[in-house]
């Protein structure tokens, strides 16, 4: 894996000008963030041999270098997931190139069913912790250790710090932010009403098929991450309706304006 991330940065490294100090995440629905990048230079991740390829509806396939905010940035409009028959290392391969070109910061984003029951779809939610109902965990081969770091710290998977600049920056610019805890299931069905009792009974305030990976996979390399996830329909009790990919999608698009704004805003008071 380590020669395989070695070759993509390479090959990335040729063709971008200004290698990024932030890596951006876009989940389903969540692409328009790309909008506001400067100076944008586009790859796509089927010209990257040994880079995972999706196959999902609302993930585009490609990383767009420029500037955003005050930031030089790479952002991948779109994913992988465990659901598309993919291993652990493919889903968290991305974040290894983004270390090696040198990424600090690390954005997650993606869409959710919302299990708080204050929660209604649209709603932003900033991550402070997690909970891995995925039965798979990265091990990171690190250039630095020479070794697989078999254990490592996760009582703080996502960066206080960024999570209180995170909420300040909302209210600055008065963007409505719940935060609450994510829990990450494989997918690809969505939870019948049992397992959202479930999950919201082990403390999850939402729960989604992603970013859990990519989170441990940041954490066990250095990188600071942050993660906000679009409330893109409900597991509540007595709210709980039927769903499809297309509906959250929709749900997404709606709020990612918001997103965007907050996104945009935080990079530029860094």
């Amino acid at each position: 894996m380590r020669q395989k991330v070695n070759d993509i940065a390479e090959v990335i490294r040729k063709q971008v000008h200004a290698l990024p100090s932030t890596g951006i995440v876009l989940g389903s629905g969540l692409g328009g963030l790309v909008n506001e990048i400067r100076q944008p230079i586009e790859l796509l991740y089927k010209d990257l041999e040994g880079f995972p390829m999706t196959t999902v509806e609302g993930h585009k396939g490609k990383m767009i270098f420029g500037q955003l905010g005050n930031q030089d940035v790479m952002v991948m409009q779109g994913r992988v997931h465990f659901y598309e028959g993919v291993s652990i290392e493919d889903i968290v391969l991305p974040v290894c190139v983004m270390k090696q070109l040198g990424v600090h910061l690390l954005i997650l984003s993606n869409a959710s069913g919302g299990l708080h029951p204050s929660f209604q779809i649209g709603d932003l939610m900033l991550v402070t912790d997690q909970i891995n109902l995925m039965n798979a965990t990265p091990r990171m081969d690190t250039e630095e250790a020479g070794t697989i770091r078999k254990h490592t710290d996760m009582s703080e998977v996502f960066d206080r710090k960024l999570i209180a600049l995170a909420k300040r920056v909302a209210k600055r610019h008065t963007i409505p932010l719940q935060s609450g805890i994510l829990a990450a299931v494989t997918g690809p069905v969505f939870e019948t009403k049992a397992e959202y009792a479930y999950i919201r009974y082990l403390g999850a305030d939402a729960v989604g098929m992603s970013i859990i990976p990519e989170a441990i996979a940041a954490r066990q390399l250095g990188i600071s991450c942050l993660a906000i996830t679009v409330i893109s329909d409900l597991g509540i009790r007595g709210k709980i309706t039927q769903v499809s990919h297309e509906e959250v999608q929709q749900a997404a698009r709606k709020t990612e304006p918001r997103m965007t704004l907050l996104i945009t805003k935080l990079l530029e008071a860094m």
